[in-house]
């Protein structure tokens, strides 16, 4: 039997889209002599919906879209995601489903048994979990057909499992010889490897193949690198598919060989390439086609038109540099070399006139040489406000340029430099910023290297750098981390060798920026845990770890 696994990108909600992206890739399949396409996790709708399933006209629109996919393909078997109605009077009213029909006849369904709550998770609050775990046969294959998280509860992998039940052993037990697994598995930096190892790791265990169709593409913060592929009942890859593009690979489960596809060879390259499918598929799908960036001459204003500008093309992307009475001379050259090497559009506003209106009405005590917050953050509200007025005037989309060293620890202006649409870099840690903009200048300089090499600075009065205010940054991120990605406790990084004062000063500026961070624009997410609606802290809360606590 040939299998053909289609890692499409499909548009929440837009189902004539998805409908015709589906059937393209059924037609594909069949033109490759396959006996079976398969299509990845709520292929019909487009992962994740979120709320749209509490819309009824929404779920009525997947099912007749599915009948029409049911009515339209044939002379090949074919796999797909959907949401399915829960016909019983207690629990959810949606099942995760996966189908698998052949010329109009549904032949199997399967409803997803382990439903996620964790990081960007929350499908309990929709789904009701399946509870059957039968196989069925065809074309002299016995297969047992899973949906994502159903794979991810193998005892010789995880530690410690979410779920009591581990969906492939009971399959297995049940007689499959075949594992298929649709997917919208999101990316995030060491994912992919880990990922491989794990269905490996399942497919050696149990001595069946694995096939898996992952989902490609950018859904608001949330970036799916596809990597789809197929595994050999000795967990040896027999296809595999690129990362970060639609792609159709298939593997033949005879021969157990197939289509091998190359991937990212490291991980500045595949982050690289998860940010510019996240910017290109959220101007996309959010139906703008040109963005507009502030160049402050700095190292993440340089990474962010660079990703722009590979993502939308250079034509669809001006560059804006606003300088003040406190830029220096550099910056001016930097900017427009910077937009020159990239062929994007530059414009040059001067906002001194502005700043010095804003300071007569609101500053009289102003002293030039010594501005205070107020001033400076003045300055980075008239850039936001230029900012959005182009955005509006001309249909551009702001992308704000704050990594995630600035966003943690609030270094960073409320309606200022945190104006936009999309947060290209929020969770692009301002050491890993440093790493990716020396690899895109690994074989010639795009970014000027004055750019990479000075010292940062927001440049809002004299002589300012980032470290007046901050840490140095490799001992920030590193602190960053273990506290944010990691639930590493101030005490506990205290007792493991980190300066505790510094410790101290960075947990309490994490949390006493959430509000911040909860009026910023949506970012894309690349790391194990980002800020967004994956990371769930309260504003309002006087915690402050164990040592607050006394008790009377």
């Amino acid at each position: 039997m040939k299998i053909a696994m289609a890692q499409v990108n499909p548009v929440i909600g837009d189902f004539n889209y998805n409908f015709q992206r589906i059937i393209d890739y059924a037609e594909k399949a069949k033109a490759r002599g396959c006996d079976l396409v398969i299509f990845p996790e709520l292929a019909v709708t487009g992962y994740p919906p979120r709320d749209l399933l509490e819309k009824r006209d929404f779920v009525e629109t997947n099912l007749a879209c599915l009948r029409r996919l049911r009515e339209r393909i044939r002379g090949i078997g074919v796999i797909c995601g959907y949401a399915e109605p829960n016909p019983g009077e207690v629990g959810n009213n949606l099942f995760n489903a996966a189908v698998h029909f052949e010329d109009g006849e549904i032949l199997h369904t399967a409803y997803k048994r382990l439903l996620p709550t964790y990081d960007i998770f929350d499908e309990r609050r929709y789904f009701e979990p399946g509870d059957d775990f039968s196989v069925y046969d065809y074309k002299g294959r016995r297969i047992g057909l899973t949906v994502c998280e159903d794979v991810w509860n193998d005892t010789d992998v995880f530690k410690r499992r979410y779920y009591p039940l581990d969906p492939v052993t009971e399959l297995v037990r049940n007689g499959a010889d075949l594992i298929v697994n649709v997917s919208a598995s999101p990316y995030h930096l060491g994912k992919r490897d880990f990922r491989r190892r794990l269905l490996s790791s399942i497919a050696k265990k149990h001595r069946v193949p694995l096939v898996l169709a992952n989902q490609v593409g950018g859904n608001d913060s949330v970036l799916f690198d596809g990597s789809s592929g197929a595994f050999d009942p000795r967990g040896e890859i027999a296809a595999q598919a690129p990362d970060f593009e639609e792609a159709l690979v298939v593997v033949d489960l005879d021969a157990m060989t197939g289509d091998i596809a190359p991937g990212s060879e490291t991980e500045p390259e595949a982050i690289l390439k998860a940010l510019v499918l996240g910017v290109r598929d959220y101007v996309r799908k959010c139906g703008f086609s040109k963005a507009v960036i502030g160049l402050s001459g700095g190292i993440d204003s340089a990474l962010t038109a660079y990703i722009a500008a590979r993502a939308l093309d250079p034509e669809n992307v001006l560059t804006v540099f606003m300088p003040s009475r406190y830029t220096s001379g550099d910056n001016f050259t930097d900017t427009r070399q910077l937009a020159d090497n990239l062929g994007v559009g530059y414009r040059e506003i001067p906002i001194d006139e502005i700043f010095t209106a804003f300071t007569n009405v609101l500053s009289p005590d102003f002293k030039e040489n010594d501005p205070g917050v107020t001033e400076q953050n003045f300055q980075a509200r008239i850039r936001g406000t230029l900012l959005m007025g182009i955005s509006n005037a001309q249909g551009h989309l702001v992308l704000s340029t704050g990594n995630k060293s600035e966003m943690a620890i609030g270094y960073s202006t409320l309606y200022g430099d945190m104006n936009g649409g999309l947060s290209v870099i929020s969770d692009v840690p301002k050491t890993l910023v440093w790493e990716l903009s020396r690899y895109i200048n690994r074989e010639r300089e795009i970014i000027p290297r004055r750019i990479i090499d000075k010292v940062p600075s927001a440049e809002l009065k004299p002589d300012q750098t980032d470290q007046d205010d901050l840490p140095p940054y490799e001992d920030l991120d590193k602190i960053l981390k273990k506290y944010i990605e990691e639930f590493t406790g101030a005490e506990t990084l205290a007792a493991a060798g980190y300066d505790p004062a510094l410790v101290a000063e960075v947990a309490a500026r994490v949390d006493r920026n959430e509000y911040k961070r909860q009026q910023a624009p949506p970012g894309l997410k690349v790391t194990s845990k980002a800020f967004g609606y994956g990371r769930r802290y309260p504003i309002a809360h006087q915690y402050r770890g164990p040592a607050g606590f006394t008790a009377r």
